[in-house]
């Protein structure tokens, strides 16, 4: 029986394993040169972030996997959970790979990453629909005890969610501390949804990863020592789906993620509007750009989309209840 005192120790412990790998972490990365390239067209305020050390995103995973290891709760789901992360912050540390080596803004071609991705979220899928009790069945928001069958499309739907979460973090992370503070709000609110429902191994790694984001941030809060870099935001848009997924509850990701939906949706009609029309509907994209560019300044688009992600998060709780 998991109590509040056990999540307390596991974020205490993955918050402070954090603060002791950055300070080992950081200065390796200069060492090696491991510096941010920054989007040439992307706003003129950020030219001053390039060389910034990047793939900080490991110092986040270390500290999971150290913390999920020593919580007492090793078990399948944790197992799935940790691959879940750790598959796809491989794919994001080859991104941030070739982009060191190459010194450009872009690392692997989209198609190849695509791949990578639909392959680890159909085993995330095919997991869940023989391990849990629930089959292929989904939780549905707002209806108590209402599930939907998705039967053969469960496998497709649930590829679906996870690559378009993985993509829609990845999409967040530009700007300092924007990604890992809207991740731990949501990991929160998933932490305490696993606690309420006697799912102890997930609850845990939610808490642990709550832990390792509130230290990073540390770190990655303006002006940024280090960037989390696709190792990271894509590590966490892995950690984020899988636990949905593991929780039955794939619908509350638009409601509790909504940020990461309106920034992914901001780059999607951006580019549809210019090829259908010429025309840009927003000044920049994704839509934390777009408010940079009216004037905003960068701490204040972070911590209103942070505002936004609590009351989703208590939506979301009201949602469930």
């Amino acid at each position: 029986m998991i109590e509040y005192i056990d999540i307390i120790r596991v974020i205490l412990v993955a918050f402070i394993t954090t603060l002791i790998l950055g300070p080992i972490v950081i200065p390796m990365l200069k060492k090696l040169k491991v510096g941010q390239n920054v989007r040439d067209d992307g706003p003129e305020t950020h030219l001053v972030k390039s060389g910034t050390p990047t793939m900080g995103g490991i110092i986040m995973l270390a500290a999971l996997l150290i913390t999920a290891m020593t919580s007492g709760q090793l078990n399948s789901d944790m197992y799935v959970l940790l691959m879940s992360t750790f598959g796809f912050g491989l794919i994001g540390f080859v991104d941030d790979y070739f982009k060191v080596v190459n010194r450009r803004s872009l690392g692997l071609r989209a198609y190849q990453k695509l791949i990578a991705q639909i392959v680890l979220a159909i085993l995330l899928a095919m997991y869940q629909s023989n391990a849990s009790v629930l089959g292929t069945n989904i939780i549905i928001p707002f209806l108590k005890n209402r599930y939907l069958d998705l039967g053969i499309m469960y496998v497709p739907f649930i590829a679906f969610v996870v690559v378009g979460t993985v993509n829609s973090v990845n999409l967040t992370d530009g700007l300092d501390g924007l990604a890992a503070g809207v991740t731990l709000i949501v990991m929160s609110f998933f932490g305490v949804v696993a606690l309420n429902w006697g799912m102890g191994s997930i609850s845990m790694f939610s808490v642990a990863l709550t832990g390792a984001c509130l230290g990073f941030l540390i770190y990655n809060a303006y002006p940024a020592k280090i960037f989390m870099g696709d190792t990271g935001s894509m590590a966490l848009g892995g950690a984020v789906s899988a636990v949905a997924i593991l929780l039955n509850l794939p619908l509350i990701l638009p409601i509790v993620g909504g940020i990461y939906v309106i920034e992914s949706l901001s780059v999607i009609i951006q580019v549809i509007s210019y090829k259908l029309t010429g025309r840009r509907v927003f000044l920049m994209s994704p839509l934390h750009h777009h408010f940079e560019e009216k004037g905003w300044e960068e701490t204040r688009v972070v911590i209103v989309f942070w505002s936004i992600t609590v009351i989703l998060s208590l939506i979301g709780v009201v949602s469930l209840n």
